[in-house]
């Protein structure tokens, strides 16, 4: 027992770090390009909004399509090596974009493959940080975590839309490039504690190794939740300029970052003291204070401009700080569902639920904003109101009564 829990309380430290560090790369990549493909796809292929609707959500189906199975594998084979294939395939995903400028499909099929490689990297990721992690300080550690990924949302877009201006769509996808592979080496260096043997040496596939049904009623909450999310990250920026808001989009996800940041700072810890779904019910409500605020954004805009700019940047704070509150919160209510031996599947799963939402907020958005973008986040929010109300009628009493932890 000493050999195997040694080196976990010795170097978990160093673990996390190098996971984090990896993290931040990963999404850093991602993020450069979440603001700039809109404009990418109607510069270079001359589409409208529902085909780039389309074409965005290619790359979510796809990872929600790969999740189901990444948990599996993460949970049958060493998670370490699962880990650094998915990494090396994300990061070799971005030689492929240098080329493609003329053939619409075959930049569909990128999008696909990247899409495949990222959903298996972001699921092992997150089950190999809570594997490095005590148990006693998961909720802090998923927080601090999620922090990297919200430092990568603030400077993401903001570098993605500052190059694009310069007008190289090839130094961005170089900047992607050199990033991942950065985040790929240190990748590399964790070096988790051997895992104990499963009693059946390797779980056989069957439906509950692949979706854990336990899960479904938190996850058609974060179902719900994650539509305008999706909605915001790929279409605010086209929103903001058609609403007459001149500040930089990527200002905006700025402010949206350090929302999240903010609130992960203490949304763990009373995570970690068993407030779990009063932490997400408070998450709830402020991002569908949020979202409202998204929805009034062009009719403020009109009236007033200076109003227009205030209700801007209140709108990313308050979805930032209520969807910060709630992640590690639903990362948790998640793990607590599951046994250990089923991690990586409840993380899989947690996963897929935000997936599914956020490419059918790319869908539904591009769909909607053909119509107006106001219309776009004034469903949005209805979709916010309605899991409030799903969460507290039905996943609560559920979680009590299912949770193993």
């Amino acid at each position: 027992m000493s050999e195997i829990t040694h080196p976990r309380d010795k170097l978990w430290t160093r673990n996390y770090i190098f996971i984090g560090i990896a993290a931040f790369m990963m999404a850093f990549s991602f993020f450069l390009l979440v603001p700039t493909l809109p404009f990418y796809l109607r510069q270079t292929f001359g589409i409208g909004h529902t085909m780039v609707g389309f074409v965005l959500s290619c790359y979510v189906v796809a990872v929600l399509s790969i999740r189901p199975f990444a948990g599996f594998i993460a949970d049958s084979y060493p998670r370490k090596k699962v880990y650094i294939a998915a990494y090396t395939l994300f990061a070799l995903s971005f030689i492929g974009y240098f080329g493609i400028t003329d053939i619409l499909w075959m930049f569909i099929a990128l999008r696909i493959f990247h899409g495949f490689a990222f959903g298996t990297l972001s699921t092992t990721g997150n089950t190999l940080v809570i594997d490095v992690m005590p148990s006693s300080r998961r909720g802090e550690g998923l927080g601090y975590y999620g922090v990297t990924g919200n430092l990568a949302m603030a400077f993401g877009p903001m570098t993605g839309l500052f190059i694009i201006a310069s007008g190289s769509y090839t130094l961005l996808f170089a900047t992607s490039l050199t990033t991942a592979c950065t985040g790929l080496l240190f990748a590399s260096l964790v070096r988790p504690a051997p895992r104990p043997a499963l009693p059946d040496s390797r779980p056989r596939p069957s439906a509950d190794r692949f979706f854990m049904k336990e899960g479904l009623p938190a996850c058609t909450s974060l179902f719900l939740l994650s539509i305008p999310y999706g909605m915001t990250t790929s279409y605010m920026a086209l929103y903001a300029a058609e609403s007459g808001i001149v500040a930089s989009s990527g200002l905006f996800f700025t402010v949206m970052a350090a929302g999240l940041i903010i609130s992960r700072l203490s949304s763990g810890k009373r995570v970690d003291r068993g407030l779990v779904t009063q932490t997400i019910r408070t998450g709830i409500v402020i991002a569908l204070f949020g979202v409202m605020c998204e929805a009034l954004l062009a009719t403020v805009a009109a009236a007033d401009l200076t109003a227009g700019y205030v209700v801007y940047f209140a709108s990313a704070f308050l979805i930032g700080y209520g969807f910060g509150t709630m992640f590690p919160a639903f990362n948790t209510l998640f793990i607590n569902l599951a046994p250990n031996s089923r991690r990586a599947t409840a993380n899989a799963t947690y996963l897929t639920g935000w997936d599914v939402g956020i490419g059918c907020g790319m869908l539904l958005g591009g769909a909607l904003s053909d119509h107006s973008f106001a219309t776009c986040f004034t469903v949005g929010t209805l979709l916010v109101a309605a899991s409030l109300a799903w969460f507290v009628a039905r996943v609560t009493p559920h979680f009590q009564k299912h949770r193993v932890r």
